[in-house]
């Protein structure tokens, strides 16, 4: 099963504004909630497009695997300001690309709390897995393949 958490947090370090750590079937990114959120989100893309660059993650469409190799189209995942994200999170998918579009007037505590319940829905349609150690972990609560 897949658990991915937005925190927003005041003890990353110095200049530290994003941070994603990954294991096995979890991700946690942790964001300054001290900062303008502008500025963590800009981190963020940072962040994101490192934790793609891994390779570990893969969403399943129509009846393709995408990957970050898969040519003209890399799996990726863009964090957008938009004015009309007026319920302050909505989440786009695509073959290849997730963009969150955000609210300008949020702060880095409720884009936390609203990514939380949009990640929540979003990794139950079932499209993206890890890789890790060999085993496939998705949102099913069947047991892990091994590869």
């Amino acid at each position: 099963m897949l658990d991915v958490a937005y925190e927003a947090v005041n003890d990353l370090p110095p200049g530290r504004l994003a941070e994603i750590d990954e294991d096995r079937g979890t991700i946690r990114v942790r964001l300054d909630k001290n900062e303008p959120l502008a500025d963590v989100v800009r981190q963020l893309n940072i962040e994101i497009g490192q934790l793609m660059s891994t390779g570990h993650w893969f969403q399943w469409w129509k009846d393709e695997v995408v990957s970050r190799d898969t040519p003209g189209c890399p799996l990726r995942i863009r964090y957008v300001f938009r004015d009309w994200a007026t319920d302050g999170v909505a989440v786009g998918e695509d073959r290849g690309i997730i963009s969150v579009y955000i609210d300008p007037a949020l702060g880095a505590i409720q884009f936390a709390a609203l990514m939380n319940e949009a990640t929540k829905e979003h990794l139950a349609g079932g499209q993206w897995f890890q890789m890790y150690a060999g085993e496939i972990i998705d949102s099913s609560s069947e047991p892990m393949s091994q590869v």
